[in-house]
């Protein structure tokens, strides 16, 4: 209950902040003018479409760490988390990217990678994964998280995702003008928007995001394979990978944030819109990759 009111809330902050910008550079005039101004539209739409992906993208790092409850390991407090330490440190050396912050979180399989920039990223494993896996198995779940920020996968998934929401907040409002425009072209008595636009707009909000959700799925399902050959690349072999995921295929992973779900090493709701692949296929393409 805790991660989804967060979440609710980090969201309508976003928008409400979003909105007030939008106001006070006057980008959403068009809303109200006699003819549809399609400059301030698409300003408009690339505020509301990059303005808030760039935001949690900013925020990605204290959120996971608040949502998920993890615990910074600044001072290894056994021969675990110290072993943790120094894996993560021995695959960021290689991957050629700053020491991320390393944590822990309790809770079912999984781990996440998160964070703004490449050389200030977190990597966090959960307790089930560290108890349900092999050490040779935990160090290529690390290597797949490493993957993932040596990539600038975090930076290349707010991008689509921002270029997917102005693409949505552009044409679900040029309709929508285009259709209210059609229903009312005998009516000169107001220049604003009518009920037309309004209902346009809100139904094709809805309709087209679930197409460019299909498309940010799509996109991180192949983020997955690199990151999988990326943990074998930093391993210098291939196996480790596929053992930890042929062992991910026979536990029952846990759920992340919504704000790092896609950096997880599984998860995903459905064929179309999961973030990540299904296990079979993520061990074929590993195997029959050329490491």
């Amino acid at each position: 209950m805790k991660r989804i009111l967060l979440f609710v809330l980090t969201n309508v902050m976003v928008v409400a902040v979003l909105g007030v910008v939008a106001s006070l550079l006057g980008v959403n005039r068009f809303l109200t003018a006699n003819g549809l101004d399609l400059g301030a539209l698409l300003g408009f739409a690339l505020i509301m479409g990059f303005g808030g992906a760039i935001i949690s993208l900013l925020i990605s790092k204290p959120m996971a760490k608040w949502t998920s409850g993890v615990r910074i390991i600044d001072q290894p407090r056994n021969a675990d988390e110290a072993w943790i330490v120094e894996t993560v440190r021995r695959y960021a050396d290689r991957a050629g990217i700053g020491m991320p912050e390393v944590g822990v979180f309790e809770g079912a399989p999984n781990a996440f990678a998160t964070g703004a920039f490449k050389n200030s990223a977190l990597v966090a494993v959960s307790t089930g994964l560290l108890q349900g896996m092999t050490r040779e198995e935990v160090e290529a779940v690390i290597g797949h998280e490493v993957a993932h920020i040596a990539n600038g996968d975090m930076v290349t998934m707010t991008l689509i995702q921002g270029v997917m929401n102005t693409f949505v907040v552009f044409l679900s409002r040029l309709i929508g003008y285009a259709v209210d425009s059609f229903l009312r072209r005998n009516d000169n008595s107001s220049s604003g928007p009518g009920i037309g636009y309004w209902v346009t707009t809100i139904v094709l909000d809805i309709v087209l995001g679930f197409a460019a959700a299909l498309v940010v799925a799509w996109f991180s399902r192949q983020r997955e394979y690199r990151a999988d050959a990326g943990a074998a690349q930093l391993m210098g072999r291939k196996q480790p990978m596929v053992n930890a995921l042929a062992r991910l295929g026979g536990m029952t992973p846990g759920e992340l944030p919504k704000t790092v779900a896609a950096m997880g090493i599984t998860g995903g709701i459905g064929q179309w819109f999961s973030t990540h692949p299904p296990i079979e296929k993520r061990i074929a393409a590993l195997q029959n990759a050329q490491i």
